[in-house]
């Protein structure tokens, strides 16, 4: 048995269906109601109020909603009753007066009509997903404007205000998500950079950069390279274009004073690195033609973010994180930040055996902590490795 209100409620639960039916032109009325029918034991003054009930709010006495299709049913204490055995929906007419949706459908479907005569290729989307205009239907004209621009003008490469729209600067910023949603189905392939999911970076526009930090160890490539100080901070996308760095040897460094104080390297330059920041510079060129030196952290994430950056940079060798410096300054090593040990594949054979025992035993040693004595000793075997052209790719296992 079912009362008007859990009619209504399997009506509303329906609407999805009824939309996207509405989009592909399928048939959908009549939409029948199931329900426990009466039986011949239910208790006969329950089944009265309720077939009165259920009279009461159905079409025949309210104009509109559900219809009540009764039969005579024999009960064996009362005799032939009228009990319902069929409650249906006939017309959309009476489905959306029920759901008070009358005035919304009219909008969805001039809304609909609208992004059909100007997108034909979205028509998949909507009847996929025909409901995601509904909370947008005031605004659904400028969306489609918006579309109307990304397509006439892929990968724009202009800030969101900067974009020539009649709409206020912060609209496309407050209504991204329906935005990539409708710029994923009507843009071409190359025209999105799909492994991004930042709005600005997935559509070509620009955007509020990230900002990478060298510093050149070397005084003489400073002046070759007619860089007019030897600690810069760059654009992500200004870093990627700069000139004359292909080739030289670059460390990349997990913390800010370690990454300050590295000692003079000739031809070298030192990023700092931000622990797990570190995956911006994959979109750096010259470092493919580059020898490079990781530094980080002697614990789980240190390892962590350099087979992490291994998997950018294959040839990337590990700085001053061996078990010999672990050891060294035993005195100096805390509790870490408790992890389950990962499978990570890009760490050389000696490294995922610290990396395991890190994990096991929970340790941490901070780049601060190493003197800078050892450093300026293991930058000057660096200098030697790289002058003797020592090999430019850690061995993998």
């Amino acid at each position: 048995m079912i009362a008007p209100a859990g009619i209504k409620q399997k009506a509303k639960r329906k609407y999805r269906d009824f939309l996207r039916a509405s989009v592909r032109g399928d048939a959908f009325f009549p939409l029948e109601i199931r329900f426990r029918k009466a039986k011949a034991g239910d208790d006969y003054l329950a089944l009265r109020q309720w077939v009165g009930e259920l009279l009461a709010g159905s079409k025949a006495e309210r104009g509109f909603g559900y219809e009540v299709t009764l039969e005579q049913k024999n009960l064996r204490r009362y005799g032939p009753q009228s009990l319902p055995a069929r409650i249906a929906i006939e017309t959309q007419a009476d489905y959306l007066r029920l759901l008070g949706k009358e005035q919304e459908f009219t909008a969805w479907q001039a809304a609909v009509a609208n992004t059909l005569a100007h997108f034909p290729r979205l028509e998949a989307w909507l009847a996929h997903s025909p409901h995601q205009l509904l909370p947008h239907l005031s605004i659904w004209d400028d969306l489609l404007a918006v579309c109307a621009y990304f397509v006439a003008n892929p990968r724009p490469g202009l800030y969101l205000r900067e974009l020539p729209l009649a709409v206020h600067t912060k609209f496309v910023e407050e209504n991204q998500a329906i935005l990539r949603q409708l710029l994923d189905e009507l843009l071409s392939p190359e025209a999105v950079h799909q492994e991004e999911i930042q709005f600005e970076r997935r559509f070509g526009l620009r955007y509020d950069e990230p900002q990478i930090r060298l510093r050149l160890l070397d005084t003489a490539l400073q002046r070759h390279l007619g860089w007019p100080a030897a600690d810069l901070t760059l654009t992500l996308s200004d870093c990627a274009r700069l000139p004359g760095l292909s080739g030289r040897a670059v460390l990349i460094v997990e913390n800010k004073m370690p990454f300050l104080t590295l000692p003079p390297l000739p031809d070298a330059v030192a990023i700092w690195g931000k622990g797990f920041q570190v995956s911006l510079l994959r979109a750096i060129p010259w470092l493919a033609d580059s020898a490079i030196w990781y530094w980080g952290d002697l614990d789980a994430q240190g390892f962590a973010i350099l087979s992490q950056f291994r998997s950018y940079w294959p040839h990337t060798h590990s700085f001053l994180m061996d078990e010999a410096i672990l050891d060294k300054y035993a005195d100096f090593v805390v509790d870490g930040t408790p992890v389950e040990e990962a499978a990570l594949t890009n760490l050389a054979e000696q490294e995922a055996a610290l990396y395991r025992r890190l994990v096991t035993h929970n340790q941490r040693l901070e780049q601060e902590r190493i003197s800078q004595a050892d450093v300026v000793d293991a930058a000057e075997r660096l200098r030697r490795e790289t002058l003797e052209g020592a090999s430019s790719s850690a061995k993998i296992g």
